[in-house]
C-alpha cells in the first residue's frame, strides 16, 4: 500500500510538472510495452481533473490519444515485423506454422474481444495489438474494437481517480 501510494504522489508530481503532454506520451510508452504504470497515470490524472489542477478536456485527449497512438504503434510494429520475427524467430519459442494458424482462426474469433478488454489486464494490452497486426487483421476492424477498448478503459480509471478527488 504504502508503494501505491507513492507512485500515485510521484505520477501526480510529474504530471503536475508536465502537463496532459506528459500524459499521452507516457501512456503510449505504456501501451506499447514499457513498463509504465498506466491505470496509476489514468487515476491520477482524474484526480488532477477533480480537484482542478487539469483541464478536463486537454486530459481526456491526451488519455485517449496516448492509449490509441500506442496499440496503432504495437500494430504497426507486429504489421511490419510481426511475420519476420515469427519466421526467424518463433521456432525457439516453440511457435510454428500450425500453431500461428491456430492462433489466426482463434483471433478471428475471439480476438477483437481480447483487443477491447484486453486493456484491463496487464501484459495482454501490451501484446494484443502485436498479434492483430502480426495476424494482418483488418486494420477498420482493429481499430473498431481496440480504440473502442481504449476509451472504455481509459474512461474507467479517470473515473476512479475523479471520484477519489471529489
Amino acid at each position: 500500500m504504502h508503494d501505491l501510494l507513492l507512485t500515485l504522489i510521484a505520477t501526480k508530481d510529474l504530471i503536475l510538472q508536465h502537463g496532459s503532454v506528459w500524459l499521452f506520451f507516457l501512456l503510449a510508452l505504456g501501451i506499447v510495452g514499457l513498463p509504465i504504470p498506466d491505470e496509476t497515470l489514468l487515476a491520477s490524472a482524474g484526480y488532477l481533473i477533480a480537484r482542478g489542477k487539469l483541464a478536463l478536456l486537454p486530459t481526456l485527449a491526451a488519455g485517449y490519444g496516448g492509449a490509441i497512438f500506442g496499440i496503432t504503434g504495437s500494430y504497426i510494429i507486429g504489421l511490419t515485423a510481426g511475420s519476420f520475427l515469427v519466421k526467424k524467430y518463433g521456432r525457439w519459442i516453440g511457435l510454428t506454422e500450425a500453431r500461428a494458424a491456430k492462433a489466426h482462426y482463434w483471433f478471428d474469433r475471439f480476438g477483437v474481444w481480447a483487443l477491447f478488454f484486453g486493456y484491463y489486464i496487464p501484459g495482454v494490452r501490451h501484446f494484443t495489438g502485436y498479434v492483430a497486426g502480426t495476424l494482418r487483421e483488418p486494420y477498420a476492424k482493429f481499430a473498431t474494437f481496440a480504440y473502442g477498448g481504449a476509451i472504455v478503459w481509459a474512461s474507467t480509471f479517470f473515473l476512479i481517480g475523479y471520484f477519489l478527488g471529489k
